[in-house]
């Protein structure tokens, strides 16, 4: 389901020629998803009923100046209930971005924002190991401590600290 919203979105910023405009507007409602936990109980909660959902989501579109193709799809998907698939939805359209552009895509966990120097960095790394560009989707996850996770594929590396220690904390209870 998420797949095809995505791919009918892709499919209209394609034939529009705003690719990059849409990718904008995602971001910054993917942005303003994670910075409120009050918004993500709206988007989440089948409490609220589809009115309220569509009436807030509007206020919100309206307010942060998110209009075109993007606010209209995300009208469209709290019409039809289906924003708790929201971020399924992002993510799945930023790889159908991704491939169209001829990049793959690194789903990255981190502890706490990267900077715009580390994000280049990390591309610049992914990149060499993978042979292509490298689309950053990144994660803020506080519980993983430190280090990062990083997923490219079906491969990942774990060097968050909290695997370390839970690796660590394992060892000492085989020796002990």
């Amino acid at each position: 389901m998420t797949a095809r919203y995505a791919s009918a979105l892709f499919d209209l910023a394609l034939s529009e020629k705003k690719i990059p405009v849409v990718e904008k507007d995602l971001k910054r409602f993917d942005d303003l998803l994670n910075g409120s936990e009050d918004l993500k109980r709206l988007v989440v909660s089948p409490v609220f009923s589809s009115d309220d959902q569509s009436k807030a989501i509007d206020a919100l579109l309206t307010k942060a100046k998110i209009t075109g193709l993007v606010g209209n799809f995300i009208r469209v998907v709290a019409g039809n209930r289906r924003l708790f698939a929201m971020q399924d939805m992002l993510s799945a359209y930023r790889k159908l971005v991704a491939d169209h552009k001829g990049e793959t895509t690194a789903d990255v966990t981190v502890a706490k924002a990267l900077t715009a120097a580390q994000t280049k960095d990390l591309k610049a790394a992914l990149k060499s190991v993978v042979g292509k560009e490298v689309a950053i989707n990144a994660t803020v996850d506080p519980s993983i401590l430190g280090g990062m996770i990083v997923k490219v594929g079906s491969k990942q590396i774990d060097t968050s600290l909290k695997t370390r220690l839970s690796s660590l904390k394992l060892a000492l209870k085989e020796v002990g």
